[in-house]
């Protein structure tokens, strides 16, 4: 075999092994893409139902303080230690707000949900008061 096949036949393989490198990182990138989408998906389905379920408790705390007349204190107490005066509080004040047309109140500008209930400390909040 002559010195030029030789050093074709190892810059063929040479090219061939790199490419095969290149495969491999692009399926992995796409994996990597994949599940991080698959967290970031679920992140925002878990804080999108913690922002509803906390709007449906502030609601029914705030019926027991107007249409029951409990003072806000009263109202905490019947709930057992489920909840604090300010997480209470913070729940009305949830319920008071407004849901946006789309059904995606807590919606941020990039699509991820529940950016009311991250940046309030999220579900127990303040229940340590």
């Amino acid at each position: 075999m002559s010195q030029q096949t030789i050093k074709q036949q190892a810059r063929r393989t040479a090219r061939e092994m790199a490419e095969k490198r290149r495969r491999e990182r692009e399926g992995r990138e796409r994996r990597v893409i994949d599940l991080a989408e698959q967290v970031m998906v679920a992140i925002g389905e878990r804080d999108a139902a913690v922002a509803e379920t906390e709007k449906r408790a502030g609601a029914a705390l705030r019926e027991l303080t107007e249409r029951e007349g409990l003072s806000l204190s009263e109202a905490v107490e019947s709930c057992g230690d489920t909840v604090s005066v300010r997480e209470a509080t913070r729940l009305r004040r949830l319920a008071s707000e407004p849901m946006a047309e789309d059904g995606g109140g807590e919606q941020g500008g990039d699509g991820t949900a529940g950016l009311v209930a991250t940046e309030s400390g999220g579900a127990g909040a303040g229940s340590a008061a």
